[in-house]
């Protein structure tokens, strides 16, 4: 599952992958729970590394559909 987050007066976003058992719901209640303080959103992506993005800079967050749900080529709708 893909996480992408915009910062604040930034052009670019970081994206951040998470591992492919990442329960969906449990993430967003972690951004929620992050959000809603002055703290720190932490994710950690699929090789083990923390990311960390003050939750006063975010600007958005945008959380993708797990990597099994993905269609390319013909199949895809």
């Amino acid at each position: 599952m893909d996480v992408r987050i915009g910062i604040v007066q930034t052009v670019k976003e970081l994206e951040v992958e998470l591992a492919d058992d990442a329960d969906r719901d449990a993430v967003m209640a972690d951004i929620d729970k992050a959000l809603g303080g002055d703290g720190v959103l932490w994710l950690t992506d699929k090789k083990g590394r923390r990311v960390g993005v003050p939750s006063s800079k975010v600007a958005y967050v945008e959380i993708g559909a797990p990597t099994s749900e993905r269609r390319v080529g013909f199949g895809a709708p």
